[in-house]
C-alpha cells in the first residue's frame, strides 16, 4: 500500500493565479480642476496612482510563486509538506481515522528517508512566506484606501467650493428680485399720487357743481353736462 501511496501522489506544481474580474478603473472627481489649484492637482495625481495601484490588486501571485520569491526559500526535497498533503487525499488513505491514516504517513515517509523535521521546516518556512505577502498586500489595500480617502476629501472641498459659489448666486437673484420688486412699489406709490394730482387738477377745470376726486368721475360728470 505505500508503494501505491507514494507512487500516486505527484509533486504538487502550485495553484494557479488567483483573478478577480476586473473593474472599471475609477475616472476620478469627474469636476474640473482649475488651474493653480495646487491641491486639487496633486489629488488628481494621486487619485490616477491610485486606480493603477488598485487594479494590481486584483490579481494575487499564485502560491507556488509566492514559494519562489520568499526570502527564506524552501530547499528542494522530494518531499515537502505539499507532498505530504497529496499523500494524505491519496483514495488509498480515504475511509481511515485519523490515527490510522498518521501511521501510515508516517511509515511511508520513513520508507523513502524522509525526514520529519525537514518536512515540518519546509511548513514553517511556506507559512511565513504566506504571511509575509499577506502583509505585504495588507499595506498596498490600505495605502490604496488612503488615496481614495484622500481623493473623496478633494472631491468633496470641491463640491463645496462649487455649492457655495452657486448659492451666492441664488441669494444674489433672489435679492435682485427684491430690489426690483422694492422699485415697483416705489414706483405704484407714485403713480397713485399722480392720478390724484390729475384728478384733482381735472377737477378744477369742470364745473363747480362736479368736483370729485376721481379722474372719472369728472369726466362722467362734465360729459353729462355738455
Amino acid at each position: 500500500m505505500f508503494r501505491r501511496l507514494l507512487k500516486s501522489s505527484s509533486h504538487r506544481n502550485g495553484t494557479s493565479p488567483v483573478e478577480y474580474p476586473r473593474d472599471t478603473p475609477a475616472t476620478g472627481a469627474g469636476a474640473q480642476v482649475e488651474e493653480g489649484d495646487a491641491t486639487a492637482q496633486a489629488a488628481a495625481r494621486n487619485a490616477g496612482a491610485a486606480d493603477a495601484a488598485g487594479t494590481s490588486l486584483l490579481q494575487f501571485d499564485s502560491f507556488e510563486g509566492i514559494y519562489r520569491a520568499a526570502p527564506a526559500n524552501q530547499p528542494r526535497m522530494s518531499y515537502s509538506i505539499l507532498k505530504v498533503i497529496e499523500m494524505l487525499n491519496s483514495p488509498h488513505l480515504a475511509g481511515m481515522g485519523p490515527e490510522a491514516k498518521r501511521g501510515s504517513l508516517l511509515m511511508a515517509l520513513s520508507a523513502v528517508g524522509a525526514e520529519v523535521t525537514d518536512i515540518l521546516h519546509d511548513a514553517m518556512l511556506r507559512q511565513r512566506a504566506l504571511n509575509d505577502y499577506e502583509e505585504v498586500q495588507q499595506k498596498r489595500l490600505a495605502d490604496f484606501e488612503a488615496a481614495k480617502a484622500a481623493e473623496n476629501r478633494a472631491i468633496q472641498a470641491e463640491l463645496d467650493r462649487v455649492k457655495a459659489v452657486h448659492l451666492e448666486r441664488i441669494q444674489a437673484n433672489i435679492d435682485e428680485i427684491a430690489h426690483r420688486q422694492d422699485a415697483f412699489r416705489t414706483w405704484q406709490k407714485s403713480k397713485q399720487k399722480e392720478l390724484h394730482a390729475i384728478a384733482e387738477a381735472s377737477s378744477y377745470c369742470a364745473p363747480a357743481d362736479g368736483r370729485t376726486d376721481t379722474l372719472a368721475a369728472v369726466f362722467e360728470h362734465a360729459a353729462g353736462r355738455m
